[in-house]
């Protein structure tokens, strides 16, 4: 997921916060792993980085989440990411200050 900050007022164009499985999409852009990959491949390679999972910029490392997937082993980037949706929407949910916090996500100040 991504979301676009705030603006400050400039014309400059606000780049966008990345969290959840598009953080671990710009991890794996620059990894050195290759498809097919085990979860221990991208526990190896990856399972130390710290993934924000909200638009707060709060954090969980990525071998948590692998932790919580089925999968042994992931064809491609896509099914990886994809495994690790459900988990990364799970904890985020149980990691929320509830109904205000949820909302104040989706605003954009």
């Amino acid at each position: 997921m991504g979301v676009r900050p705030p603006s400050s007022g400039d014309d400059e164009e606000p780049d966008s916060v990345e969290f959840g499985i598009a953080a671990v999409d710009a991890h794996l852009r620059d990894a050195d792993l290759s498809f097919p990959a085990t979860k221990d491949d991208v526990r190896a390679e990856l399972g130390h980085e710290r993934i924000p999972y909200d638009v707060h910029g709060n954090d969980v490392p990525l071998g948590e989440m692998l932790a919580e997937v089925r999968a042994e082993r992931f064809d491609s980037r896509q099914e990886l990411l994809n495994a690790l949706h459900r988990p990364f929407e799970k904890y985020r949910q149980r990691h929320s200050s509830g109904v205000v916090a949820q909302v104040r996500s989706l605003l954009p100040f």
